[in-house]
């Protein structure tokens, strides 16, 4: 014969009444350590292997040469990036690791850590080298050195600019420079190898122009410096007053002060 549920598993006559409080103490007690079990978290350090980092300094490199190809204006980039592994062993973190950028400036070539964010954690260094490609300005036709660019004479084409982070994305830019040197078709353009054209040479008259509101007036010049567009010179005006003036176009100045 068998009492209520409490005595449930303990036959009525086994169980002494000064027994059962002990009986139930022990129950709840084994209860609650099992609640215990299966709530609480430990930190436990969790293995890492390379491939995971390797994906992340991945992803953060191709987030760094987009941010990039915002900035430079690139027109239709492309790229491919590829982790150099490096070859340490690499230690178990409970914390999900994250990886920070060191040296971006050369995007063909960056260089990334991983930090394990644990007390005393490790930290592993990567360096990324990255495939892009863009449409960037280059010579339409072989061009001689002094030769002011006109239309005719770039072109916008897809070329490897790994190694080339200061091509030029927009043809307007280079139009209307002068090449420094021979240039070859089909060469990127960069900025050392043009300059701006010398719009006035020393010695050459000049008109010196001076605007304000809708009024205009010019009189007469001499330049005394040579200078391109934006360059500041020396001029001489009619008067015989040497003033200091901005070139604005061939022949053109405006007063700089």
């Amino acid at each position: 014969m068998y009492n209520d549920d409490r005595r449930s598993l303990f036959p009525a006559a086994a169980i002494h009444p000064k027994v059962l409080p002990m009986l139930n103490k022990r129950i709840v007690t084994r209860f609650f350590a099992l609640l215990l079990i299966g709530t609480t978290k430990f930190s436990v350090a969790a293995p890492v292997t390379l491939d995971q980092l390797v994906a992340q300094v991945q992803q953060a490199a191709q987030a760094q040469l987009k941010r990039h190809a915002e900035l430079a204006n690139w027109v239709e980039p492309q790229f491919t990036v590829d982790v150099v592994r490096n070859t340490r062993p690499i230690g178990a973190c409970s914390q999900a690791p994250r990886v920070e950028a060191q040296d971006v400036r050369q995007p063909g070539r960056m260089r990334f850590v991983a930090i394990c964010p644990d007390q005393g954690g490790w930290r592993y260094e990567f360096v990324t080298r990255a495939k892009i490609s863009a449409r960037v300005a280059v010579a339409a036709t072989d061009l001689p050195a002094g030769k002011t660019l006109s239309a005719d004479d770039v072109s916008l084409e897809r070329n490897d600019i790994s190694n080339i982070p200061d091509s030029f994305s927009d043809l307007t830019a280079v139009q209307e420079m002068a090449t420094r040197r021979t240039i070859r078709a089909g060469d990127v353009f960069r900025p050392n190898m043009l300059v701006a054209p010398t719009l006035v040479k020393r010695g050459d008259a000049v008109r010196i122009v001076a605007k304000r509101d809708q009024i205009e007036v010019s009189m007469a010049g001499e330049a005394l410096d040579p200078g391109s567009r934006g360059a500041t010179i020396r001029v001489k005006n009619a008067s015989g007053v040497t003033i200091r003036a901005r070139v604005t176009e061939q022949g053109q100045v405006e007063p700089a002060d």
